[in-house]
C-alpha cells in the first residue's frame, strides 16, 4: 500500500484497538459513514505536504495527516459525554504514543491535535436525517521519507 492508504488504516487500526480495549462499543468506518450510532469513529480525510530534503527532487519527506472524527451524542448537554470524551482522548493519546510505527516500520505517528467540536453536523447525510452532535477531531500525523 501506499503512505495515505497506510495512515487510513492505522488510524482504524488504532481506534479500534483502543475502543477494544476500553470496553467502548465505538463504530469505526474509514471514510464518512452513511448512518450513525454514537459513538462513531471515522476518518473524514487526509491531507497531505512534501518537504524536500538534502536539495534533491528524489528525497522527501512525506506528512499525512488524518483527520478522524469521533461522534459522542446528539445531546449537546451531555455531562456523561463529556465525560466520556474526556476520558477517550487521554486513553487514545496514550495509545497512539505507545504505537508509533503503526503505519509503518519506517514511519511515525503521533496525535498533533484534538478540538471540541459542540455542533457537529455530518452535511454529507441527506438533510431529513441531519443531526447536530457534539463530537471531537483528532488529527493524527504520519510521518515517513521517499
Amino acid at each position: 500500500m501506499g503512505f495515505q492508504a497506510d495512515m487510513r488504516a492505522a488510524a482504524v487500526a488504532m481506534l479500534e484497538a483502543y475502543g477494544t480495549a476500553s470496553s467502548l462499543k465505538l463504530q469505526v468506518y474509514p471514510a464518512r459513514p452513511r448512518s450513525i450510532a454514537p459513538p462513531t469513529a471515522f476518518v473524514d480525510g487526509l491531507s497531505e505536504t512534501l518537504a524536500n530534503l538534502q536539495g534533491s527532487v528524489n528525497v522527501a519527506q512525506r506528512t499525512v495527516t488524518a483527520n478522524v472524527i469521533v461522534l459522542w451524542t446528539d445531546d449537546l448537554d451531555s455531562k456523561q459525554a463529556a465525560n466520556q470524551k474526556d476520558a477517550f482522548v487521554d486513553g487514545f493519546v496514550a495509545y497512539v504514543l505507545s504505537v508509533p510505527h503503526q503505519a509503518g516500520a519506517n514511519t511515525l505517528i503521533w496525535p498533533a491535535s484534538i478540538e471540541d467540536l459542540p455542533d457537529f453536523v455530518p452535511e454529507w447525510q441527506p438533510p431529513a436525517e441531519q443531526k447536530t452532535y457534539y463530537a471531537t477531531r483528532i488529527e493524527l500525523e504520519g510521518y515517513a521519507q521517499g
